[in-house]
């Protein structure tokens, strides 16, 4: 089906319908002005070019208005979160009351679990995966230890098999088959940071919810990446970072999924803050608590505009572009970036990402045999910015947004060179 070769991936390019993307990009570059090789769009996207101009643009109306700028800015900073709600719930397949961008991702996760970790003396364990990403493992180990509980004891990891780097779900499932009484919580990651698997979240719900348990995804490698489909799927809530695959800027905001089925349950516990007060009564400042319907009442305090103005930069590609077309072409990407790598003849790596393109999103996680780091680094010393895990990963991700296949290409004749 591919071909090995340069005027191949540029034939691809000229066939792309998303290519033009490309130069809507900063794209950074080498002594010489030439194009790095960026595959860390897992780790940090890169710019899009008219994410100064949205930044600026509300700059200019503070320095213009003061705090008038609440109402009188070009767009409103009083409702300025609600014009990255409908774009944000497309991304992830959400309804719009399902969907807020507030916090950083961690914060939101404990928010989270205020409201959906409840334990009791004897249904209180917390199942997440193996290999979650550390941040994951630190927060239910610290929420363990909130309540009450042994965090080792709490805890419950759903690990690959012996000699295996994928999780298989028949696991998950015979882990809540059999602990499913003392489990309150499954908070697991939708694409696995580590080996870029991009797990059934809903098979995952309802493995859980057969057994009571709570679901909550971390998506902070699958927003903008794959199509989870919060709603349908169940799920009853998920977190998510922006500055990966939506592209917002170093520590931008991160995004929030409360399903529709706890959307109007005032009942459930939560910490309060005047933004997740009713808006119509928000201002007079003695009323008693309101909380607002949906993924709007976990929302504490007012929102930092600038960050979300470099959100909405990025959300307006996503607008106009659709992920259908953005899979479409990761799919394709990753599928001749796979092909290229196995065409390099040794067994000095291999990758360790389902081959299955419905089963990972656009990162390929290269295990290197006998790994010390050195390949990665050369790789940098070259321009070619990949991402290493301990042990063995490199983590390469190929975005349909600004990566090209000729990217792909000439990163590949690159490996073989070094290898």
């Amino acid at each position: 089906m591919y071909k090995p070769t340069l005027d191949y991936a540029q034939q691809l390019d000229k066939e792309d319908k998303l290519a033009h993307l490309r130069a809507q990009f900063h794209i950074p570059k080498d002594k010489e002005g030439n194009d790095w090789l960026y595959f860390t769009g897992n780790s940090l996207g890169l710019q899009p070019k008219q994410t100064q101009q949205y930044i600026q643009q509300e700059l200019d109306d503070w320095a213009k208005y003061g705090v008038e700028g609440h109402f009188e800015a070009r767009n409103p900073w009083m409702p300025y979160h609600e014009f990255l709600t409908n774009s944000m719930a497309k991304i992830v397949g959400a309804k719009p009351l399902e969907v807020v961008v507030m916090n950083t991702l961690t914060t939101n996760l404990h928010l989270l679990m205020v409201s959906f970790y409840q334990p009791t003396k004897t249904k209180y364990k917390i199942v997440i995966e193996s290999d979650a990403f550390p941040s994951d493992r630190y927060a239910v180990q610290s929420q363990l230890k909130f309540h009450g509980f042994d965090a080792e004891d709490g805890l419950i990891e759903w690990k690959p098999r012996e000699g295996e780097e994928l999780l298989r779900i028949e696991d998950l499932e015979k882990i809540v088959d059999e602990q499913g009484d003392e489990i309150a919580l499954l908070l697991i990651g939708g694409v696995n940071y580590y080996t870029g698997q991009y797990l059934d979240i809903k098979r995952i719900v309802e493995i859980g919810h057969a057994k009571n348990c709570m679901v909550g995804i971390d998506l902070a490698h699958g927003a903008g990446n794959i199509s989870p489909e919060l709603h349908d799927s169940g799920v009853d809530f998920a977190a998510w970072c922006t500055y990966k695959y939506l592209n917002s800027g170093p520590g931008s905001l991160a995004g929030l999924f409360v399903h529709e089925k706890h959307a109007h349950n005032k009942e459930l516990p939560r910490f309060a803050g005047w933004w997740n007060h009713n808006k119509e009564t928000r201002f007079n400042m003695r009323q008693p608590f309101d909380v607002m319907p949906g993924a709007e009442g976990w929302q504490l305090s007012n929102p930092p505009i600038l960050s979300m103005a470099a959100i909405r930069a990025s959300l307006d590609m996503f607008e106009e572009v659709g992920m259908e077309a953005l899979r479409a072409k990761s799919e394709k990407l990753t599928g001749y970036f796979e092909y290229l790598i196995n065409q390099i003849d040794t067994d000095g790596i291999k990758i360790i990402t389902p081959s299955n393109p419905k089963e990972r999103g656009c990162q390929l996680s290269i295990q290197v045999k006998n790994a010390d780091k050195s390949l990665h680094k050369k790789l940098t010393e070259n321009n070619i910015i990949t991402d290493w895990r301990e042990p063995d990963v490199i983590r390469c991700a190929p975005v349909p947004m600004y990566n090209s296949f000729e990217d792909v290409y000439r990163m590949v004749e690159k490996l073989k060179e070094l290898l």
